[in-house]
């Protein structure tokens, strides 16, 4: 399993004298990881950004307004991490970067605390993922916390190791604006002729960048800005290296 502190690593197709980013070749760590940003709340986007300085608009004001809020003026079944730190969807594969640590991977909800609601038949019986909520049959707390369980024994398709979002038989075209298809010498070519109009092929450059922790908050924060993602993280970071 990757960490943190892991290098995941991307091919970079380059057209030096437009100085911008092409295409890049991706494995299915580096797709999991891309399609994994839409899987995360707002507020944790923020505080993700938060911790290197990298804010931008004004959804870091709202955050703070709520970090900063007292707590006189918040509802007492309330709590400021469901706002704050929301915990991810259950079932959520496990991505590297953005993993932050007060942040469980697996949703926690929460049933009645008398163990006897909903024994009626006719009653039903509610979870939430919000602790003290009133429970609708008989308005005691919900408050007793529920495990998911994951089921056993069931066959994974043939091809895959069960783990992440995509597969790992093929790679994958990521483009400059973060569009994500399989890639194959056909889409290559396809890519080269009728998309970037690129009349010769020999003046290319082909380029392996790492990406973690640093790279890939850089490439959250431009996916918010730019729709030149790839050269606005990788081709910056390069001048600013060649200018020191």
């Amino acid at each position: 399993m990757t960490t943190c502190d892991s290098k995941l690593s991307l091919k970079l197709l380059i057209d030096p004298k437009a100085k911008k980013v092409l295409f890049a070749e991706a494995e299915k760590d580096c797709v999991d990881f891309l399609f994994h940003i839409l899987s995360l709340p707002v507020s944790t986007v923020i505080r993700l950004l938060k911790t290197k300085g990298l804010n931008y608009g004004c959804l870091p004001n709202l955050y703070d307004s709520v970090e900063n809020l007292n707590e006189t003026y918040i509802q007492s079944n309330q709590d400021k991490n469901i706002l704050l730190k929301p915990k991810s969807p259950v079932g959520i594969f496990s991505v590297p970067f953005l993993a932050l640590s007060d942040v469980p991977a697996q949703k926690i909800s929460y049933g009645c605390s008398r163990y006897a609601c909903g024994s009626n038949s006719y009653s039903i019986y509610y979870v939430t993922d919000v602790p003290n909520s009133q429970c609708p049959n008989c308005e005691y707390p919900m408050s007793r916390k529920l495990t998911y369980l994951v089921p056993q024994g069931v066959n994974k398709p043939v091809g895959t190791t069960g783990t992440g979002f995509v597969k790992e038989a093929v790679k994958y075209m990521v483009m400059d604006d973060l569009v994500v298809k399989p890639i194959s010498v056909v889409s290559s070519i396809t890519a080269l002729n009728s998309y970037f109009n690129v009349k010769d092929v020999s003046s290319l450059q082909e380029k392996v960048v790492n990406l973690g922790m640093k790279e890939a908050l850089k490439l959250l924060k431009a996916s918010f800005e730019s729709k030149t993602v790839l050269t606005s993280v990788f081709m910056t970071s390069a001048k600013r290296k060649r200018a020191l």
